[in-house]
């Protein structure tokens, strides 16, 4: 099984590859796009020279890559995926032999997260059309990182049902620390994980935001797609 979990920014989904990860079966891939999406859009994100010089940028050796991943000792593999990094034109044909899973949150969070770390943030940046798009191209289950968050083992023995995955306990707790599977870019951005041991608990409120109209651009689109989530 080549499992395809798509999600925007700050999302739980570093979270969630770790958790598959912690698996025997399983074996990881940390945004494999990512190179190949600084590289063609020219846009500025932090680390962009070191991304660029330890990953592959080019969109369709990656596809190649991805296309012919053998198991490396493991029955699955698991790739973290965000459907703002695939640019028009980028190879997708893998993604129809993959288990297409979509991961969603809240933007109030988004929004509220990815500006502590990224100054000014636009709808672009934090993927939710490209999210609803990739949905609407490669369906699949619709998992969002609140129910999880309150109930981790309920919503992923929900999820591995649905995909035809024996739950695993080991996808509950992990040890702290980076993972031979992140990207160079873990430095800057994952530093809560790396001291997670597991899921964190509920999250409360909605936080205010100051730039409510991201927020309320984003909605839409976070509506649409939440209209079709797992329950446990």
């Amino acid at each position: 099984m080549k499992i395809a979990m798509w999600s925007g920014p700050r999302n739980l989904s570093t979270a969630m590859m770790y958790s598959f990860g912690n698996r025997d079966d399983f074996a990881a891939w940390d945004e494999p796009f990512y190179a190949p999406y600084l590289s063609a859009s020219g846009i500025e994100h932090p680390m962009n020279a070191e991304i660029l010089a330890a990953h592959e940028a080019s969109a369709e050796a990656v596809a190649a890559q991805i296309s012919g991943l053998v198991p490396d000792g493991r029955e699955h593999w698991y790739m973290k995926h965000m459907p703002l990094h695939m640019l028009e034109g980028f190879p997708l044909a893998w993604a129809e032999d993959s288990v297409n899973v979509h991961l969603i949150r809240h933007p109030a969070r988004v929004v509220a997260s990815y500006s502590a770390k990224r100054e000014q943030p636009t709808l672009d940046d934090i993927g939710y059309w490209q999210h609803a798009e990739m949905l609407a191209r490669f369906p699949g289950p619709v998992i969002d990182s609140a129910d999880v968050r309150r109930d981790p083992q309920g919503m992923l023995k929900r999820l591995c049902a649905e995909i035809g995955l024996p739950f695993d306990p080991a996808m509950l707790r992990w040890e702290a620390g980076p993972r031979s599977f992140d990207g160079i870019w873990a430095s800057h951005w994952y530093g809560a994980v790396h001291q997670s041991t597991g899921f964190a608990g509920a999250e409360g409120p909605l936080p205010e935001n100051e730039n409510a109209a991201l927020v309320e651009a984003a909605l839409p689109y976070y509506e649409e797609m939440s209209a079709r989530k797992l329950r446990a």
